[in-house]
């Protein structure tokens, strides 16, 4: 039988096609239930495939977590700071992470409930990885972007730069993982339900809320 004649029937997905299926599947149940729930029989059942096709390309658990940090988790990471130069105003280096991580997570919803249950709580499978793969050196151009601006006195100066990232991510991700939460909670009163769920209204909170504590303090007058 000559083995280049196409066989007849439902084409037979690549290797490459069923390792991302299981690692989006993986993904989803890490983000919808926690990591330490979700055991590699449950991804298999989610994927439709066996436990033993999950080994085949992840050798045991741990690497299965590994791949959706390097490959899903991290694609978010990287997102956010690669487009950062360091050049740009407090101000706007603030709101294009905001607008990158919102949109960002409308093509990966999961990634708010994940970030929130395994790398900001304690006891999160997900934070020593994540710590050992943070952008260092963006981190660094972001804080002495805000020092700079101190410095020139153009920003407030009460701002401890290395904790403003750390208050913009909270600002962005929590109402972010709460939407998805509190989304189909019917006892929700329909007005909060649609502040949550409006990316545009989010983005507008966060701008006043961030760039207020931003601008200078007033001075109080004394020439009178």
């Amino acid at each position: 039988m000559d083995r280049s004649t196409p066989t007849r029937g439902r084409p037979v997905a690549s290797h490459q096609d069923t390792r991302e299926k299981l690692l989006d599947t993986a993904t989803l149940l890490f983000s919808s239930q926690g990591i330490a729930a979700t055991t590699v029989a449950a991804v298999a059942r989610q994927a439709g495939v066996t436990s033993a096709m999950v080994h085949y390309y992840f050798n045991n658990r741990d690497q299965l977590i590994e791949a959706v940090v390097d490959e899903r988790v991290c694609l978010f990471v990287n997102s956010i700071w690669d487009p950062i130069t360091g050049g740009e105003s407090p101000e706007q280096m603030i709101m294009d992470i905001v607008e990158r991580m919102i949109a960002t997570t409308e093509t990966m919803p999961w990634m708010p409930a994940l970030w929130v249950r395994e790398v900001l709580s304690d006891g999160g499978e997900l934070r020593e990885r994540m710590v050992q793969r943070v952008p260092l050196a963006k981190l660094a151009l972001f804080a002495e972007n805000f020092r700079r601006s101190q410095q020139a006195g153009t920003i407030n100066p009460g701002l401890e730069p290395t904790l403003v990232f750390i208050s913009v991510l909270g600002l962005t991700m929590l109402p972010l993982a709460m939407a998805r939460t509190l989304k189909n909670r019917p006892l929700l009163p329909a007005l909060n339900k649609a502040a949550l769920l409006d990316k545009e209204v989010l983005k507008r909170h966060i701008k006043a809320l961030l760039l207020h504590g931003l601008a200078l303090p007033a001075i109080k007058r004394t020439d009178e």
